[in-house]
């Protein structure tokens, strides 16, 4: 049976077009008496599922879910089930919360989340993790973050001592949100500690790579042989940025004894645009890196920070691109947006972007415009090098084209996905984007019949619902889609 599974899962991810089923999954290890478990946290993205109408008024997505944990390649347990949506009037996001039963000791967990009404759209996701629980001191679970926490007498697995928790989804705290809370579990306090302890939490942003403490708090806890923590933090006065939430175990002379941390995003555009008119207040631009750009190196310094504009500006700098007469207006976005990245040191961050941005427009030179206003300089800007990517030039019905793979991409939250660039025109090196399937990039079903637009024969007869071409020999972009 774990065979047929296997190679079930291996199929079906061959068989895995591009195209972007949106979902979220994480997970938290825990323990309890004799037993150490895993949760695995699923949220859905309503608007990417395919809803069914049931009556008039109302209707309804489900998915099906393969859920794999294997050791040295092969399954030890798996789960195979069908998640329903609420039924609703329209499209709704929705949640599942699995727990399994693990011994300790090394794994892969592999999921397949597949729309029960479109077998194209799929997600994959597979990471390694280490179970370990010794009991041999003091222990921390993971660490849990929430969306919402209420008091709650129902019966559900997302329901713990009274209180229902919902994760957290994305690990992503968005505009209006403005309270982090979270969950986890301390083991052994009564063997190890044996007297009140203190739990420190930590909320650090990440500046450089380097964490830097930006809320701490303390609570003060009684031993037992399992310590729940639930705890909140006011959150409205964080910037936009990435961040990490550490939680300390420390004894009653302040020792610490174990630590956990977990990674997050948040977004705040009221108390950035806030931060950025109080510093702006007490600049002068003329003694800023910007007051020494002239007009051609404003314009190709902003022109290179395109990728990575937030959506309601574009067309601002636009506007300024336009206006060369305004050279101060552009100083001031420039400044302001490095201002934000930054603050408290927006020069470095423009030079050290600009040496990348420099060496894509070299990698990526066209003849026509900058390397990095071409689609492929433009995503490898966006979302940083590519692990890996194959290029083919010798098919004789496609231009050449490109794949460029990512293993994970922190923007959209996003495993194993890909980008698919050709040159219709066979024009120097102007690769366009032909397909992909990360979220808010072009995605195209027709892509391969648009690559192969030369062997009309392979084509079938109706060209707006065909999706793929007869495969031969010669013909290798969804064999290479697949394979890498």
């Amino acid at each position: 049976m774990f065979t047929r599974l296997l190679f079930l899962f291996s199929s079906l991810l061959l068989l895995t077009p591009l195209r972007a089923l949106d979902a979220s999954l994480s997970f938290a290890r825990f323990s309890s008496p004799g037993l150490h478990y895993v949760e695995i946290y699923l949220h859905l993205a309503g608007q990417s599922v395919t809803y069914q109408p049931l009556t008039d008024s109302t209707m309804q997505a489900a998915v099906d879910v393969l859920i794999l944990f294997e050791q040295a390649g092969e399954i030890v347990k798996y789960d195979h089930y069908r998640l329903n949506s609420p039924v609703a009037e329209g499209p709704l996001d929705f949640l599942d919360l699995k727990r399994y039963a693990l011994d300790d000791g090394d794994y892969t967990l592999a999921v397949l989340i597949e729309d029960a009404a479109d077998s194209t759209n799929v997600r994959e996701y597979r990471t390694d993790f280490r179970l370990a629980f010794s009991g041999e001191e003091v222990e921390q679970s993971d660490i849990q973050l929430l969306a919402s926490v209420q008091r709650s007498d129902a019966t559900s697995p997302m329901v713990k001592n009274g209180i229902l928790m919902e994760p957290l989804p994305y690990q992503f705290y968005g505009r209006g949100v403005n309270v982090l809370s979270f969950y986890e579990e301390i083991y052994g306090s009564d063997t190890y500690l044996g007297a009140d302890f203190m739990v420190s939490y930590h909320v650090q942003r990440i500046r450089n790579g380097e964490p830097v403490d930006v809320l701490i708090g303390h609570k003060r806890l009684s031993p037992a042989p399992v310590v729940p923590v639930l705890l909140q933090v006011d959150i409205s006065q964080l910037v936009s940025g990435n961040y990490q939430l550490v939680v300390d175990v420390r004894d009653r002379e302040r020792q610490l004894i174990s630590t956990k941390r977990i990674g997050f995003q948040r977004s705040n555009p009221l108390v950035d645009a806030e931060y950025l008119e109080e510093t702006l207040a007490q600049v002068s631009l003329d003694n800023e890196f910007v007051g020494q750009l002239d007009v051609k190196e404003l314009r190709y310094a902003l022109l290179a920070i395109t990728p990575h504009l937030p959506q309601g500006d574009v067309s601002l700098v636009n506007a300024y691109l336009r206006d060369t007469s305004n050279l101060h207006a552009q100083r001031m976005y420039l400044f302001s947006f490095w201002a934000r990245e930054r603050p408290a040191d927006p020069a470095s961050a423009y030079f050290e972007y600009m040496e990348v941005a420099q060496a894509v427009d070299r990698l990526f030179q066209s003849g026509f415009r900058n390397g990095f206003e071409t689609d492929r300089g433009y995503v490898y800007l966006k979302y940083g090098q590519p692990d890996d990517i194959v290029r083919n030039e010798s098919e004789p019905t496609a231009p050449p084209y490109e794949i460029w793979s990512y293993n994970k991409i922190d923007l959209t939250n996003q495993n194993n996905v890909r980008f698919i660039f050709y040159n219709p025109t066979l024009a120097a090196e102007d690769f366009v984007l032909l397909h992909s399937d990360v979220i808010g990039e072009r995605q195209n079903p027709q892509w391969q019949m648009e690559l192969y637009r030369d062997s009309p024969n392979d084509h079938p007869d109706d060209y707006f619902m065909g999706l793929d071409v007869q495969d031969n020999i010669g013909r290798r972009a969804s064999r290479l889609l697949r394979d890498y």
